[in-house]
């Protein structure tokens, strides 16, 4: 066998090692990754099955991942519920001028500190990173809250949170990354101003982490129940998710107090279910049509050259 021959063989060997590696790499990669998919994806199946079905089949805890005895009682009794209907518009209301306000802050935030002239863009930074690992702390912000004369209206659940350091640094990180000087630079010697780059410029060739940031501002405020809680004291105004809080804690008692399992338990059991899907429902449809652009805001600027 000829000096090539053998290093002909050597070099098939170690291809094979290495698409064998490679294999057993994907595969244990993807068991993972399927596995993670099911810890998320069973838990809302089974609730989603609870609340479609009949509650002889909840009490008798005979619902897994597929209705029995498929029934939308639950359905019909959260949406014939005015309180709860209230609750969803405000929750929308709420989420959309949040979200808004919060990109306002964020684009305007951000886009400044890319600019080397602007004195103290430092300084500023700091204090801005500065409140991501420092507060008040609940007490301050209540009384805050109050002598604001914000205290048991919708503004404490719009104002405070509008503002986020972190989403500010991903903004500022993708414009500084993916939209090149020389770009800005062209604008300005067209005779643009700040304002003219920013609108013309930096915010469409922006939307991919703008349709993110948007997610991470409406999905966090859609979920947050945490500062409704401390800040509304009407139900009036209660949110969609302080609303189910207390729906499930009433559950729960009603559940407690039940005996042999009778009806109220079976109910509870039920509503709790159904308004767990009818909060979520929301968001999951929204996600697919922003789901390119949460993809592609994650990863432009993960790799620059």
């Amino acid at each position: 066998m000829t000096e090539n021959s053998v290093k002909l063989s050597r070099r098939k060997r170690t291809a094979i090692r290495k698409g064998f590696g490679g294999t057993v790499f994907d595969v244990i990669n993807h068991a993972l990754l399927i596995i993670v998919a099911l810890m998320c994806l069973l838990p809302f199946l089974h609730v989603m099955a609870m609340s479609l079905s009949s509650n002889g089949a909840v009490i008798s805890q005979r619902v897994l991942f597929w209705p029995v005895e498929l029934s939308i009682e639950g359905y019909r009794m959260v949406v014939a519920d005015q309180s709860m209907m209230r609750s969803l518009l405000l929750t929308v209301i709420i989420t959309a001028a949040f979200t808004l306000m919060g990109m306002v802050l964020t684009v305007f935030a951000a886009y400044p500190l890319t600019k080397k002239e602007l004195k103290g863009r430092g300084a500023i930074a700091f204090m801005f990173m500065f409140t991501m690992y420092f507060s008040g702390g609940l007490i301050p912000d209540f009384l805050l809250m109050n002598d604001l004369g914000i205290f048991n209206t919708l503004w404490s659940l719009v104002l405070p949170l509008a503002f986020s350091a972190y989403n500010i640094i991903i903004m500022r990180s993708f414009i500084e990354a993916s939209i090149p000087v020389s770009l800005e630079e062209a604008a300005f010697l067209d005779g643009a101003s700040y304002w003219g780059v920013l609108f013309r410029v930096v915010i469409p060739l922006s939307k991919p982490v703008l349709a993110t940031l948007c997610l991470f501002f409406a999905v966090g405020r859609w979920n947050a129940y945490g500062d409704a809680l401390y800040y509304i004291k009407s139900s009036n105004l209660y949110p969609l998710q302080l609303k189910l809080y207390y729906l499930m804690g009433m559950a729960t008692d009603s559940a407690n107090l039940a005996e042999g399992g009778s009806a109220s338990y079976v109910t509870g059991e039920v509503v709790k279910a159904t308004c767990v899907m009818f909060a979520t429902l929301p968001i999951i449809i929204l996600y697919p049509f922003l789901q390119r652009y949460f993809v592609t805001g994650i990863m432009i600027g993960a790799v620059k050259g």
